[in-house]
């Protein structure tokens, strides 16, 4: 397991570098010894406040990730360590006996894509999120401004599994090809907590 620890305008100190990873060796031995590596971000937030996020990878494009916001960076840490076990706690029976989930997809079932970000404010040809007052490109009508790109693949799985993978990554929506159907569908996080599903029904695949 490969372990990055990046403190942002907060120096991480040997001692908490050790405890994260003791903490996080003993949550990878306890579900399956399967993680392949494992980032955890620091940076401060609001008054006095640390924000952790902890981002596990246990098999091709499988993530793991979780938030937490705490007074101190020890505490942070744990708190969205935690939330990362739970999530493993849930599916690790999956996750250990479907080995499929952990593989390597074959090329042949993946959809090359592109994958844009696109600016939310753009005043004067720059990015400001400081005036709320003035609106995004999408209120204005104008066309989105590309921040960044970067190259994706949409996978093909059933929507167990879109749904599982959704849920372990903290992820609100994901995009697949349904091997039912070779259709392109997505699962969404609704905002009344259920899961949504869209599928095309015409026959374009």
């Amino acid at each position: 397991m490969e372990l990055a620890i990046h403190g942002k305008q907060i120096d991480v100190g040997d001692s908490l570098r050790a405890h994260v990873t003791k903490k996080l060796e003993d949550v990878n031995a306890k579900f399956f010894n399967r993680a392949i590596d494992v980032t955890v971000t620091l940076s401060p937030e609001g008054h006095g406040f640390v924000k952790s996020h902890v981002s596990l990878r246990v098999g091709k494009d499988i993530m793991v990730s979780a938030n937490a916001v705490e007074a101190d960076a020890y505490a942070s840490f744990d708190s969205a360590a935690e939330k990362v076990a739970k999530q493993l706690r849930r599916y690790k029976n999956r996750l250990r006996d479907h080995h499929a989930y952990l593989e390597q997809t074959p090329e042949a079932e993946m959809t090359k894509a592109l994958n844009y970000v696109l600016a939310t404010k753009q005043l004067d040809g720059h990015q400001d999120t400081k005036n709320e007052d003035e609106g995004s490109e999408f209120e204005r009508g104008d066309a989105p401004v590309i921040v960044a790109e970067e190259a994706t693949q949409i996978q093909k799985m059933s929507v167990h599994d879109a749904v599982m993978r959704m849920d372990l990554s903290g992820q609100t929506a994901i995009l697949f090809r349904n091997p039912k159907n070779n259709h392109l569908n997505m699962v969404y996080r609704r905002a009344d907590g259920n899961i949504g599903w869209i599928e095309p029904q015409d026959d374009v695949a």
